[in-house]
């Protein structure tokens, strides 16, 4: 080869390298991640795994819009344990990822609170499947929203049912966590304002025997034992208050709804005065929108859904529809985490699988739905089925 042609050559290798890299370098600036955070080991995992699932399926179906314009989008999964210091660590790692763009998360609210204050001072958008607490919201901050109601209104409605069944007397436990006390002090402060007589307000951190917390409650033979927490929890307790002779009625809040505490209170949980528990979160089944849904989820798992797995796919519809519209707005390019914030509060009459959604000012729903459920069988596969007693839709407190 002359050296004129070996130059000519050599030319053309290193523009068609050039082109190459420069197209990889434009495919790598297209590409966006979404992460979760739930807790996908421990105690609560069978609820955190199907919020990752959730948004998982809606992200494989609903990407379309955002791959038309040439942007490719990742989930990108974080377990937080349930634990405040893990949400807060995997948040940090979150929001140094410049890829990720907005976060579908969490299950507890102890660990939302902390993890978003991360999530604020980045700026990064959180939208949240199931977090209750008040001070979710009531921050102000642009970049948190939850399609949830909450538990000010939550703790009224449980209230509010007791009374609807001539409780007089009740002894409230709570699991000493944002949550958990949160919407047992709201239940209370109704509950009195109602006539009933509070027998006991305890916190507890113990999770395999409640004898101690239990002989109070057993001796006050108190109408209604009220439970603010979680299943793993509550389903003992109430399971060890039966097997001590207690008969009368337990309540508890939407910690409680999971399979796993019919897996653990079994037969107990429709002895004597039955079990009920107040939630934001129905049945799938309930919402006029989930029935493609539930059957995809059930082909691509083999499980029925879990309570928040259908919001946790609204929540990444949300952010997805947030980040076309943000992309839209700029020229078709990926846009920056302040303009998907925004987008996701400019959304108005968002059509989900479980509502339509308008977010407020502070990033509440206009409104949401609550329900009392009654636990209707000890077979953890047909907990989806529990009896709805009542349904209420409420706008957030102003």
């Amino acid at each position: 080869m002359s050296t004129r042609k070996f130059s000519v050559f050599s030319l053309m290798v290193a523009a068609s390298m050039t082109l190459a890299l420069c197209g990889s370098a434009g495919a790598a600036g297209k590409s966006i991640k979404i992460a979760t955070q739930s807790p996908l080991s421990g105690d609560q995992s069978v609820i955190g795994v199907d919020i990752k699932r959730g948004a998982e399926l809606a992200l494989e179906q609903l990407s379309g819009p955002l791959e038309a314009l040439g942007i490719k989008a990742e989930l990108a999964p974080f377990d937080d344990q349930a634990n405040p210091d893990t949400g807060v660590a995997n948040a940090k790692r979150i929001v140094s990822d410049p890829a990720i763009l907005a976060i579908v998360g969490h299950y507890n609210s102890g660990v939302q609170i902390p993890s978003s204050e991360v999530y604020h001072s980045s700026g990064l958008v959180n939208i949240s499947p199931a977090n209750t607490n008040p001070k979710v919201t009531t921050r102000g901050y642009l970049e948190v929203n939850r399609i949830v109601g909450r538990d000010d209104v939550q703790g009224v409605v449980g209230a509010d049912f007791a009374k609807s069944k001539g409780v007089k007397t009740v002894f409230v436990v709570h699991d000493k966590t944002a949550y958990g006390q949160g919407i047992a002090e709201f239940f209370k402060k109704k509950a009195a304002e109602n006539g009933m007589k509070v027998l006991g307000f305890e916190g507890t951190e113990e999770k395999a025997n409640f004898d101690a917390l239990l002989s109070p409650v057993v001796a006050g033979n108190p109408d209604l034992v009220y439970f603010g927490g979680m299943a793993f929890q509550a389903a003992v307790l109430f399971k060890q208050a039966r097997e001590r002779g207690y008969e009368g009625m337990f309540l508890s809040d939407d910690g409680f709804d999971s399979s796993d505490a019919a897996k653990i209170g079994g037969g107990t949980l429709i002895a004597g005065g039955g079990t009920y528990y107040s939630t934001v979160s129905g049945p799938a089944s309930v919402y006029p929108g989930t029935a493609k849904f539930l059957k995809d989820f059930q082909a691509k798992y083999n499980a029925t859904p879990q309570p928040f797995a259908a919001q946790a796919y609204d929540c990444m519809a949300i952010s997805l529809k947030a980040i076309e519209n943000a992309a839209k707005a700029h020229g078709n390019k990926v846009p920056t985490r302040k303009a998907v914030a925004e987008a996701v509060r400019a959304l108005k009459d968002f059509k989900g699988i479980t509502g339509t959604f308008t977010f407020n000012k502070i990033g509440d729903p206009e409104k949401a739905l609550y329900f009392v459920i009654q636990v209707e069988s000890a077979d953890p596969s047909k907990w989806s089925e529990n009896k709805i007693v009542k349904t209420l839709e409420i706008a957030p407190p102003q």
